[in-house]
């Protein structure tokens, strides 16, 4: 059984719900990394492009290690940056369909321009290719698009457990990418 468990992806691919039933599950800590750049203050500006705010990694990284180094117990980090953190047993990257995507991020009220980004961003698999260089085959990519979150949460479970495993690059969106550009 793992004790760090990294749960990443593209906005709006469903982190934190699936994260906060899961950790209620496993009665465990649950850490929101955007929250925890947030709470000590390490954003260093607004990206005046995007509109995001531009996040000290290397700080960022520090607090995550101090947390896991403090703790003998199960924690779930949760986030769009949390593969970009040293640490984890596990990374689960969570990816969802663009043409669902585009729906969730519709409904957040994102601009055309962010959506697209993201929506790129997915298909092409971002966070999963920043999260394998930094973590190998200590991936688990999991398409979570016809999946209900209690379902999500029982394969994540499985994955903690070693009971199963999902191979990084099984899931591949190219083609929306293709056929929408």
């Amino acid at each position: 059984m793992y004790k760090t468990i990294f749960i990443t992806g593209t906005p709006c691919t469903g982190k934190t719900t699936v994260s906060e039933v899961l950790s209620s599950k496993l009665n465990c800590r649950l850490i929101k990394i955007n929250d925890l750049a947030l709470e000590n203050e390490f954003v260093l500006g607004i990206d005046e492009d995007k509109g995001y705010k531009v996040i000290d990694i290397p700080k960022l990284n520090e607090k995550v290690s101090e947390i896991i180094a403090d703790s003998d117990e199960l924690i779930i980090f949760e986030g769009h940056l949390a593969h970009l953190c040293d640490g984890a047993d596990k990374v689960i990257v969570l990816r969802v369909r663009p043409e669902i995507l585009r729906s969730r991020l519709e409904g957040r009220d994102y601009s055309e321009a962010k959506i697209r980004e993201n929506l790129e961003a997915e298909a092409m698999g971002v966070c999963t290719a920043e999260a394998y260089e930094i973590y190998g085959e200590d991936i688990s990519e999991i398409d979570v698009s016809d999946l209900t979150v209690d379902e999500i949460v029982d394969e994540i479970s499985c994955v903690i457990s070693g009971e199963k495993t999902y191979s990084v690059g099984e899931v591949d969106f190219m083609d929306w990418l293709i056929s929408n550009s």
